[in-house]
């Protein structure tokens, strides 16, 4: 009986010695498994960011399509499509000096599907010269690459009898207020490159806004205004045939197929420079993974001898900067842009 009962007590103590030993054993596979789990986590993230891009992308253009910009947005996302292994389409989305397009983008989940492919001025120009934007454009998208950059050119109507830059400011200044000079809106980058102009040499025109730079480019072409600064893939065939006449480019150097006519710079002033670039941006919070991929991609692109000829005839110059090169000249354009806008007191409600 005494060895039947202590028998029994051992196993009573057996029990609750083996009840802690699982419960510890039990927590520790617990905390195991949430280990797991976790390095599991990681490591599917890790996958899946390597695997990007695995679908559609998108390239936003907030101007028209078939323009400059378009021209130049197709060909990219085709190459860059060939280079990532994924579609990437152009979408048009206009209006309101761009704003609609970019706020677009600005408000679009930031996981690498959805860029904004813009002239510059979005960024450059509208802070300075709009009063109320939907965004802040230094802090709601995140850089990727200056894509491509070109002058513009100043022409002059033939019957204006001008044959330089200096004849022209010379005839300005003897009238001022009297010569027309076209553009293709207020507040557009051959507008802006007028305007600094005007700041720069002291002449003052009579500024007349067409909706689009095809009107103001026909107007100039039929004598009712005088000059225009215009993009050089529109004016050069009427250049060649003696319809306009070159008289200076907005840019740092002179464009190959106009190669006798100086820049504004070389021309007396010194500093003067108005290149159209053409960016492309993501919505804030890109990983930085992301950003570097897509501005390889576009690199890839500049850097192709034949991409490279291709727009040089049309005098666009294929850049692919890296995203902080482009983040230091939207920072620097913006402040430039924003002391000639309000000092012309061109600034819009």
């Amino acid at each position: 009986m005494y060895l039947q009962c202590q028998d029994q007590a051992y196993t009573g103590r057996d029990r609750n010695i083996a009840g802690t030993m699982f419960r510890q054993h039990r927590k520790n596979f617990d905390l195991m498994r949430w280990f797991v789990l976790a390095v599991l986590c990681v490591l599917m993230n890790s996958a899946n960011a390597g695997t990007y891009p695995d679908h559609l992308i998108r390239f936003v253009n907030p101007s028209s399509a078939g323009g400059n910009v378009d021209t130049v947005a197709r060909y990219v996302a085709q190459k860059v499509s060939a280079y990532l292994g994924v579609p990437v389409m152009v979408e048009n989305r206009t209006g309101a000096s761009s704003i609609i397009g970019s706020d677009y983008v600005a408000r679009s989940a930031p996981n690498g599907y959805t860029f904004l492919f813009s002239p510059a001025g979005t960024f450059t120009i509208n802070p300075g010269f709009v009063k109320k934007l939907p965004y802040d454009t230094l802090k709601d998208f995140s850089p990727v690459s200056i894509v491509a950059e070109g002058p513009l050119v100043l022409v002059a109507n033939p019957a204006l009898g001008v044959n330089s830059l200096k004849d022209l400011i010379a005839l300005a200044k003897s009238k001022p207020d009297d010569l027309v000079a076209a553009t293709g809106g207020n507040g557009t980058a051959g507008h802006l490159a007028l305007e600094l102009f005007e700041r720069v040499s002291g002449t003052k025109f009579l500024t007349i806004h067409y909706t689009g730079n095809t009107a103001g480019l026909n107007d100039t072409l039929a004598g009712r205004a005088q000059i225009m600064v215009d993009t050089p893939s529109t004016s050069l065939p009427f250049i060649k045939a003696g319809k306009l006449r070159a008289l200076a480019v907005t840019g740092s150097r002179r464009l190959p197929m106009l190669p006798d006519v100086p820049t504004i710079a070389e021309s007396g002033f010194p500093g003067y420079q108005a290149d159209v670039k053409l960016i492309l941006a993501g919505p804030a919070g890109l990983p930085p993974d992301i950003v570097n991929r897509m501005s390889e991609a576009v690199a890839h692109v500049a850097h192709d001898p034949a991409s490279r000829q291709h727009f040089a005839d049309q005098g666009v110059e294929l850049v692919g900067s890296t995203p902080q090169e482009m983040a230091e000249f939207v920072a620097k354009d913006i402040i430039k842009w924003t002391d000639v806008i309000h000092e012309a007191g061109i600034v819009r409600k």
